[in-house]
């Protein structure tokens, strides 16, 4: 099955689906990144397996490299489409109710 787009500037893009091709749901995305690209981990929390607050259990899926100017390009289409979707359906909270919850977690070490 393909789907034909056609730009304001008349470019027609046409997109297929490989035979491997999936839709898959993650609540977890881990980011890495080198000089070269940047590598988005796709994975679920297992809220099952939780055996304490202070331990996730998250199973990775997928992983997709992106050269620096497509994962730019992919942070301005989410940067547009996050605020469409709060204009029509208010604010996206972060915190789960915990203000103090560290939401984020900044690796440190060398850059490859």
């Amino acid at each position: 099955m393909s789907q034909t787009i056609t730009h304001p500037d008349n470019t027609k893009i046409t997109l297929t689906k490989t035979g491997d091709y999936r839709d898959s749901y993650a609540n977890s995305v881990q980011v890495r990144l080198s000089i070269w690209d940047f590598f988005l981990v796709f994975g679920t929390v297992e809220s099952d397996s939780q055996t304490s607050p202070d331990h996730l259990q998250i199973s990775n899926f997928q992983g997709i490299y992106l050269s620096p100017q497509q994962a730019k390009a992919l942070h301005n289409v989410l940067t547009n489409n996050l605020v469409q979707y709060e204009k029509t359906f208010g604010p996206i909270s972060l915190d789960a109710g915990n203000p103090q919850a560290q939401r984020f977690v900044v690796p440190s070490g060398p850059v490859h």
